[in-house]
Protein backbone atom coordinates (compact mmCIF):
# COMPACT_ATOMS: atom_id res chain seq x y z
CA UNK A 1 0.00 0.00 0.00
CA UNK A 2 1.22 3.66 -0.82
CA UNK A 3 0.51 6.61 1.97
CA UNK A 4 -2.52 8.38 0.97
CA UNK A 5 -0.67 11.80 0.28
CA UNK A 6 -2.49 14.35 2.86
CA UNK A 7 -3.22 11.68 4.88
CA UNK A 8 -1.35 12.44 7.76
CA UNK A 9 -2.69 10.08 10.60
CA UNK A 10 0.75 8.93 11.01
CA UNK A 11 1.67 11.98 12.22
CA UNK A 12 -1.09 12.89 14.58
CA UNK A 13 -2.39 9.38 16.24
CA UNK A 14 0.35 8.36 17.73
CA UNK A 15 2.89 9.77 20.23
CA UNK A 16 6.40 10.02 19.74
CA UNK A 17 8.63 9.45 22.35
CA UNK A 18 11.78 11.00 20.84
CA UNK A 19 12.85 14.38 20.37
CA UNK A 20 11.51 15.79 17.21
CA UNK A 21 12.95 18.90 15.14
CA UNK A 22 10.67 21.67 17.11
CA UNK A 23 9.04 19.09 19.51
CA UNK A 24 12.08 18.04 21.39
CA UNK A 25 9.95 16.29 24.24
CA UNK A 26 8.38 14.47 21.26
CA UNK A 27 5.33 14.47 20.50
CA UNK A 28 2.01 13.40 22.80
CA UNK A 29 -1.12 11.52 20.67
CA UNK A 30 -3.45 13.13 19.22
CA UNK A 31 -1.31 16.26 18.65
CA UNK A 32 0.14 17.07 15.22
CA UNK A 33 3.42 16.98 14.58
CA UNK A 34 4.98 20.22 14.42
CA UNK A 35 6.74 19.10 10.84
CA UNK A 36 3.30 18.53 8.55
CA UNK A 37 3.16 21.38 6.33
CA UNK A 38 -0.61 22.73 5.51
CA UNK A 39 -1.24 19.75 3.11
CA UNK A 40 -0.57 17.33 5.70
CA UNK A 41 2.87 15.98 4.08
CA UNK A 42 6.37 15.88 6.33
CA UNK A 43 8.97 18.71 5.99
CA UNK A 44 11.32 15.82 7.55
CA UNK A 45 10.42 12.87 4.91
CA UNK A 46 13.46 11.79 3.62
CA UNK A 47 16.08 13.61 6.00
CA UNK A 48 17.98 12.28 8.67
CA UNK A 49 16.77 14.07 11.36
CA UNK A 50 13.30 12.49 10.56
CA UNK A 51 12.85 10.63 14.11
CA UNK A 52 13.29 6.26 13.76
CA UNK A 53 9.61 6.08 14.14
CA UNK A 54 8.76 7.79 11.56
CA UNK A 55 11.19 6.52 9.25
CA UNK A 56 10.06 2.81 9.97
CA UNK A 57 6.59 3.69 9.51
CA UNK A 58 5.43 1.58 6.26
CA UNK A 59 1.45 2.11 5.26
CA UNK A 60 -0.84 -1.03 5.81
CA UNK A 61 -4.47 -1.41 5.13
CA UNK A 62 -4.62 -3.14 8.73
CA UNK A 63 -3.21 -0.01 10.15
CA UNK A 64 -4.19 2.73 7.18
CA UNK A 65 -8.39 1.41 6.39
CA UNK A 66 -9.74 2.80 3.77
CA UNK A 67 -9.33 6.35 4.28
CA UNK A 68 -8.27 9.10 6.59
CA UNK A 69 -10.96 9.14 8.85
CA UNK A 70 -10.32 5.40 9.36
CA UNK A 71 -6.65 5.23 9.81
CA UNK A 72 -7.12 8.39 12.21
CA UNK A 73 -9.43 5.45 14.55
CA UNK A 74 -7.10 2.90 13.98
CA UNK A 75 -4.01 4.56 14.69
CA UNK A 76 -5.58 6.01 17.70
CA UNK A 77 -6.41 2.45 18.92
CA UNK A 78 -3.36 0.75 18.66
CA UNK A 79 -1.97 3.96 20.60
CA UNK A 80 -4.32 3.21 23.04
CA UNK A 81 -3.63 -0.72 23.12
CA UNK A 82 -0.10 -0.40 23.59
CA UNK A 83 0.20 2.61 25.70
Amino acid sequence: MECRVGCGACCIAPSINSPIPGMPQGKPAGVRCINLDEHNQCLLFGKPERPALCELFTAESSICGNNREHAMQLITLLEQQTY
